[in-house]
């Protein structure tokens, strides 16, 4: 379930305390604090595959689009 999908719900149930109460217990998203869906792409936004290093917060497929540009090269 997306985030948009919940909220729009939310607002079809505001009336029926009862009903909200126990929606918001069971279908809103988690925080997290920590694992593989808090960093994100800052580029597209994908969660997987993160490359964190040097600061840069970016995931793989981005990485390789404009690494040259970041001054990085491939050796061998």
């Amino acid at each position: 379930m997306t985030t948009s999908d919940y909220k729009k719900i939310l607002t079809q149930i505001k009336k029926k305390p009862a009903k909200y109460k126990k929606y918001l217990k069971h279908n809103v998203p988690v925080k997290r604090k920590f694992g593989k869906s808090v960093e994100k792409c800052r580029r597209c936004g994908r969660s997987g595959a993160h490359i964190s290093s040097y600061g840069l917060h970016l995931c793989r497929q981005c990485f390789r689009e404009i690494a040259v540009k970041l001054g990085f090269r491939k050796y061998s």
